[in-house]
């Protein structure tokens, strides 16, 4: 691996103040990451796989602290994303061998996986591309390929987070519920997303954006044939969601658990797509306890 900081040595660990690092892949990628949580030098990583558009500045800092608390956690732009060279791929297959070349290049014998929206998608396929590196499988708003209903996101979610200009407001309207305390929290992790106001990541493109939307449709092609494959999944999976979530049915998430052999399933309530972000202490306590189990 080569990993080379673009940033200078900052005052804590705390995920608003990582430095951005790169690290040279077998692919010829330079995958920008960042590296926090007390066994940086070992143990078993939790490595992240972000949302539709999402880079390393739209995680939760809250969420992301939290975790790293009693382990290691790596966020990273997959390629083509944000701070990452190369193109992104137009479909989840080549994404999770995009995912898979950036393990190889941390030098990860083995990780834990929590992939959040599109990033679930390419954790699952992660899983089933090469299942000997995934220890175990939080997946966070999602769904299995080929489900019913998936084809595309509803013009309302897709015509709020997928136009070049999105505002706080139609961010808020997707990633939580209409309740007022649920718009509160989304404005309070709105403001610790944009807290970091140097360094911050490169801003995804139009053309990722393109990319990721035709994944998203092509994994949501209905196809009950692709539903099976889960069943060849023998990790512990942890699956989860919010009650509200417009983008990805709650239902997919009974959906998933039902194919994997080894699921559980929890649905956090008055919460929507962004529900890990909303619930960050109760979601990493529920992932800790998760990762933590024997077996």
């Amino acid at each position: 691996m080569t990993a080379i900081a673009t940033d200078s040595v900052h005052q804590d660990n705390s995920y608003s103040h990582l430095p951005n690092k790169l690290a040279r892949a077998a692919n010829g990628i330079d995958y920008a990451y960042r590296d926090t949580g007390p066994n940086a030098g070992g143990g078993v990583p939790l490595v992240l796989f972000q949302h539709f558009r999402g880079n390393l500045d739209s995680w939760d800092p809250a969420l992301i602290d939290a975790l790293a608390a009693a382990r290691r956690v790596v966020t990273f732009d997959n390629a083509g994303v944000g701070g990452s060279s190369g193109t992104t791929p137009d479909t989840v297959e080549q994404m999770a061998h995009d995912a898979i070349a950036f393990i190889a290049a941390m030098d990860f014998a083995q990780v834990d996986l929590l992939g959040f929206s599109i990033g679930s998608f390419v954790a699952q396929q992660v899983a089933l591309t090469r299942p000997g590196i995934v220890r175990r499988l939080i997946l966070a708003s999602a769904a299995p390929q080929g489900a019913a209903g998936m084809h595309g996101w509803a013009a309302d979610v897709i015509g709020a987070v997928g136009t070049p200009q999105t505002s706080p407001e139609e961010y808020i309207g997707v990633f939580f519920a209409r309740s007022p305390a649920s718009r509160q929290a989304g404005q309070e992790a709105l403001r610790r997303m944009y807290a970091r106001t140097q360094d911050r990541d490169t801003a995804t493109s139009w053309a990722t954006r393109e990319a990721q939307y035709d994944a998203v449709c092509t994994w949501g092609i209905p196809n009950h044939a692709l539903l099976q494959r889960l069943g060849c999944l023998q990790m512990p999976v942890f699956v989860a969601n919010g009650d509200s979530d417009p983008m990805i049915l709650p239902h997919y998430s009974y959906l998933l658990a039902g194919l994997i052999p080894q699921a559980s399933v929890k649905i956090y309530p008055d919460a929507a797509h962004g529900f890990l972000f909303q619930h960050h202490a109760d979601f990493a306590a529920d992932v800790e306890a998760f990762l933590r189990e024997p077996g």
